[in-house]
């Protein structure tokens, strides 16, 4: 009787090594025949995020060689393919489905498929869907490959001249006012160099809320539609940004990422989140100036930051 066995890489090799052990011992020849299988493979594929330029050969030879792609749009991968003159059968995979995508994808690396995995522009899992694919499949033995590649996340830290040797992402801010305050009031002590995405039609909100918790002088850098042609990138501090993006609509348009530098360390033993409290609470009962001046004296910042400060929340109340 003649036996098929299946298997993957050393397993192959085992089964190979036990059928010819029994054929010496008995005398007679393998009556087995081992069939390997090869294994899937999952390609995190990085595409452009503006400029076609910037797909990589590997890139392309991932995309090119995939069973499957998952993309968060598949419209717009689909468009992204036909540019570089590629046909591939296309799986949606997004924040709202990739849940319920996984085991289906899973079940084509298992069964030796390879997957090539994208989202609209850049990396994905950044701010991108991605994550529970990735986790599915390295907890299943799959092979995960990276095919690096372009980042607004790196494409702006290069750029925008603040600190890079430490720095943190922190994605895109809540939508709500009240929730992104929070957030933002838990980053005012952060030192390392903050990233951010922000909707074009929230920024003027959240860089008014960020020079507000942060402090209006704390130095930022905002680049707009990246690698495209109307890359733009607009430096100043948070009070400056704020100023202006109220009066300019280019900068209220396109994909934005934000560079915030870290909180600064005060000298004299100024306490900013203090100084921010106290004006907070002062200024809702007594003038600005008089605000301002008793909030510099319990924290030991500047009277001027604190005077900023106290103008900007009078204003918004």
């Amino acid at each position: 009787m003649l036996l098929v066995l299946a298997g993957y890489g050393q397993d192959v090799r085992f089964l190979a090594a036990l059928e010819a052990a029994n054929a010496a011992q008995t005398g007679q020849k393998a009556g087995v025949i081992i069939v390997g299988i090869e294994r899937g493979r999952l390609d995190v594929v990085a595409t452009p995020i503006g400029n076609l330029g910037d797909l990589s050969d590997r890139a392309r030879e991932a995309l090119a060689g995939a069973d499957l792609v998952a993309a968060e749009d598949t419209r717009r991968t689909l468009t992204l393919l036909g540019q570089i003159g590629v046909q591939k059968p296309l799986i949606s995979l997004h924040s709202h489905n990739e849940g319920r995508r996984v085991p289906e994808v899973l079940a084509r690396l298992q069964a030796g498929g390879r997957v090539a995995l994208v989202s609209d522009a850049g990396t994905p899992l950044l701010s991108d869907p991605g994550y529970e694919l990735v986790r599915a499949a390295v907890q299943a033995g799959v092979q995960v490959s990276m095919i690096p590649g372009p980042s607004a996340i790196t494409a702006a830290l290069a750029v925008a001249g603040l600190p890079v040797t430490r720095f943190c992402f922190e994605g895109f801010l809540p939508a709500s006012g009240r929730e992104r305050r929070m957030v933002l009031e838990a980053l005012a002590g952060e030192t390392r160099t903050l990233v951010l995405f922000e909707a074009p039609h929230r920024i003027t909100e959240s860089l008014v809320d960020m020079s507000m918790i942060f402090g209006p002088q704390r130095p930022a850098v905002l680049t707009r539609e990246l690698t495209k042609m109307h890359e733009t990138i607009y430096r100043g501090t948070l009070a400056e940004l704020a100023a202006r993006a109220a009066t300019d609509g280019d900068m209220q348009r396109g994909e934005i990422t934000l560079v915030v530098a870290g909180a600064p360390a005060r000298e004299g033993g100024g306490d900013f989140e203090l100084m921010r409290k106290a004006v907070q609470l002062l200024v809702k009962e007594i003038p600005p100036g008089k605000a301002a001046a008793i909030a510099a004296q319990l924290s030991g910042a500047t009277r001027a930051e604190a005077y900023e400060l106290a103008l900007q929340l009078k204003e918004k109340h």
